[in-house]
C-alpha cells in the first residue's frame, strides 16, 4: 500500500485542492504535513521580519482548521518544524514515503526551498509531484506560453478572457486514509520569535485564519449582505468591513481558492444578475493571476531595484529618519499617517491606501522602493510574495506599469476618497504609536 505526504504549503484548505485530490487517488495512505520554515521567521537584509506577527497569528488559526477539517475526514495534520529539506525527507524515511505531492511554487525563495528538497527526496528515491493551485486560470490553458505572457495586464486580460477556460473546481474529498495522526501540536508566536499582539479595535475586520471562516466570509458578502452587486462602486472604500471583499488573507494563505471563489460568483449572478460589480470581483483575481505568471516569467527581476525595467533609475537611497515616520505615522501628510496607523496596528490596509503610501515611499521620500515592499511583507497579514512584490515595482515606476511612473496626487486622493475625513478621524485620534 502505497504511502504519500501531501506537503501543505500556501494552500491550506481541503475544497479545490488538486494537490490532495491527487494524493489521494495515486495512494493507500496520505500524511499530511505542514513544515514551519525556520527562513520565513529570519529577518531580511532590509531589517523587518519575513513574517510578523499578524499573519503568524492567522497562520496558526488557518492550520488548525485545516486540522480540523482533516481530521472529519479521517486523517489529521502533522507538524514539523525546521528546513524543508531537512524534515520532508525525515518523514519520508519514518513512514516509508514513495512520494511527495505539493503546491508547485513561482517565486525565486520558494522555488529555491522547492529544489533543496526535490534533491533530498531524490537521494531517497521519493518522487516529488507538484501542481498548479494558485491562480483562477491553469498556466497551460493560457493562449500563450510563459516566455510570450504580454507584460501589459489590459494585453493578457483580453486575450485571456477570450481565448482561455477557466478550470472548475475540485470536489472537497469524502475520505482521506491516514495512519494515526498525533494531536496537533503548533508553535507559539513566542517560539516563532514573535511577540503576541493585539488587533487595535478599529480594524476595518477582524481577520480569523482557516477555510471554515474563509467561507463563512464569501457566504456573508455574497449571499447574506449581497455587496457583491455593489463591489465596482464601493472597492475604493476605506473605513469598514463590507465596501470589499476583504478575502485577499485568506487567498494567499489558500484558504480558499480564486476558482472556488468563480464557481460561487457564477452561482451569485444566476441567482441575483450579473453586472460590472460581479465582473470587477474575476478582474480583481485576473490581476492576481497576471502577477504570478509574471513572477513565472521574470522571476528573480522583481526583487531588483530597477525591476523588470532596466532602463529605470530609481532612488537606492535609506533615510532611517523618514522611513520611521513613514513606518510610524508622523509624516507631514495626515491621509499617509492614518494608513500607515491601520498598517501598523491591524496588518491591513485598504487598496486605495497602498497605493498612496506606497507612491508616497518611492515619489516624495525618495527612497529603495524594496524597502517599503519588505516592510509591508513583514506587517500585512494579506501578504502575498507575487501581488506585494509585483505591485511595489509597479508604482516604483520598475514592474508592469506601460505609462511609467505611477504619481499620486495625495492631497487630492484624500479628497476623493476621505471627503468627510472619515478614515483620518478614525485613526489620528488617540494616536497609539507604542
Amino acid at each position: 500500500m502505497k504511502t504519500s505526504i501531501v506537503w501543505f504549503k500556501t494552500d491550506l484548505r481541503v475544497e479545490d485542492n488538486e494537490t490532495l485530490i491527487k494524493a489521494i487517488s495515486q495512494s493507500g495512505q496520505i500524511i499530511p504535513v505542514y513544515c514551519f520554515d525556520d527562513s520565513h521567521f529570519e529577518t531580511t537584509a532590509y531589517g523587518f521580519k519575513k513574517t510578523g506577527s499578524f499573519r503568524a497569528q492567522f497562520l496558526l488559526e488557518s492550520l488548525q482548521n485545516l486540522d480540523k477539517n482533516l481530521r472529519v475526514l479521517g486523517s489529521g495534520l502533522l507538524i514539523v518544524k525546521g528546513k524543508p529539506e531537512i524534515e520532508i525527507p525525515k518523514i519520508v524515511k519514518l513512514y516509508k514515503v514513495q512520494k511527495v505531492f505539493a503546491k508547485r511554487e513561482v517565486a525565486f525563495e520558494e522555488k529555491q526551498t522547492e529544489k533543496l528538497v526535490l534533491d533530498e527526496l531524490f537521494k531517497l528515491r521519493c518522487e516529488l509531484e507538484t501542481y498548479s493551485t494558485s491562480t483562477l486560470y491553469h498556466a497551460e490553458d493560457l493562449p500563450f506560453s510563459i516566455k510570450n505572457i504580454p507584460d501589459v495586464f489590459t494585453n493578457f486580460r483580453k486575450k485571456t478572457e477570450q481565448d482561455a477556460i477557466i478550470r472548475k473546481p475540485f470536489e472537497k474529498p469524502r475520505q482521506i486514509n491516514s495512519p494515526e495522526i498525533p494531536v496537533l501540536q503548533l508553535p507559539t508566536l513566542k517560539e516563532l520569535g514573535l511577540k503576541k499582539i493585539k488587533i487595535d479595535s478599529r480594524a476595518a475586520i477582524l481577520f480569523k485564519g482557516g477555510e471554515t471562516e474563509a467561507i463563512k466570509r464569501l457566504n456573508h458578502y455574497f449571499y447574506e449582505t449581497k455587496c457583491l452587486s455593489n463591489y465596482k462602486e464601493t472597492r475604493n472604500g476605506m473605513v469598514g468591513a463590507d465596501y470589499s471583499s476583504k478575502f485577499s488573507a485568506w487567498l494567499a494563505m489558500g484558504c480558499i481558492s480564486p476558482r472556488f471563489i468563480y464557481a460561487e460568483i457564477k452561482k451569485y449572478e444566476k441567482e441575483f444578475g450579473a453586472n460590472d460589480s460581479t465582473y470587477w470581483l474575476l478582474f480583481e483575481l485576473l490581476w492576481r493571476d497576471f502577477f504570478r505568471f509574471m513572477f513565472k516569467k521574470h522571476q528573480t527581476k522583481f526583487f531588483l531595484y530597477s525591476g523588470i525595467k532596466t532602463e529605470k533609475v530609481n532612488s537606492k537611497s535609506l533615510n532611517e529618519k523618514l522611513l520611521s515616520q513613514w513606518i510610524k505615522g508622523t509624516t507631514p501628510s495626515d491621509f499617509i499617517n492614518a494608513n500607515m496607523l491601520e498598517l501598523k496596528l491591524t496588518g491591513f490596509m485598504s487598496n486605495r491606501g497602498r497605493q498612496n503610501v506606497a507612491s508616497f515611499f518611492c515619489n516624495e521620500l525618495n527612497m529603495d522602493w524594496r524597502l517599503g515592499a519588505a516592510y509591508f511583507e513583514e506587517q500585512l497579514i494579506d501578504y502575498d510574495v507575487c501581488s506585494n512584490w509585483g505591485n511595489w515595482a509597479y508604482l516604483a515606476g520598475v514592474g508592469n506599469d506601460p505609462r511609467g511612473h505611477r504619481y499620486f496626487n495625495i492631497e487630492k486622493q484624500a479628497k476623493d476618497y476621505d471627503k468627510k475625513m472619515e478614515f483620518r478621524d478614525l485613526w489620528l485620534t488617540q494616536i497609539n504609536l507604542k
